[in-house]
């Protein structure tokens, strides 16, 4: 049986990755804005991957036979300095998943609730991916610094994305 305290871990983290969504999303439109498509499909992808997330948890806290409570979603920001404040921003929001993930985890674990163990194990491996990719990019974006060739090389590298769901 899982606790209440992990059900509400759970449901919390799936407002997370909902907002995480969001704020893809809005970084998606800030590059849209701005004439770079590619980069944009970039962030739009990782929305819908930060939703698939969250999808994942909400049917985890069904099948346990928990009670799925959404939560309220803020806004996210939607004005940033340039491409490189947005990829270190990504980074950043990566980190905080990365340790919201790791405290259900520990509490999981404390309570000898294996199955959430389990569960959550694929999400681990799934984070440092994902810090790795987003902070690849910022090296990358760095690089690109005021050079418009590189930026549309890199745009023209980040179109290529495409979503795919995982099982």
């Amino acid at each position: 049986m899982v606790s209440d305290n992990i059900i509400s871990l759970m449901n919390s983290q799936i407002a997370k990755e909902q907002y995480a969504a969001q704020l893809y999303l809005s970084m998606s439109a800030w590059f849209y804005t701005q004439d770079l498509e590619g980069i944009g499909n970039y962030f739009r992808v990782q929305s819908k991957e930060e939703l698939m997330h969250a999808d994942k948890m909400f049917d985890y806290v069904h099948d346990i036979g928990g009670t799925i409570i959404l939560q309220d979603i803020p806004q996210p920001p939607h004005e940033f300095l340039n491409a490189q404040d947005i990829f270190e921003k990504a980074l950043e929001h990566e980190r905080l998943v990365t340790k919201s993930i790791f405290s259900i985890v520990k509490a999981a674990n404390d309570e000898g609730d294996f199955a959430t163990t389990s569960f959550l194990q694929w999400f681990i491996n799934e984070q440092v991916e994902e810090e790795s990719s987003a902070s690849l990019l910022v090296t990358k974006i760095k690089m690109v610094k005021d050079n418009p060739s590189a930026l549309y090389l890199f745009d023209q590298e980040l179109a290529q994305r495409v979503f795919t769901p995982t099982q």
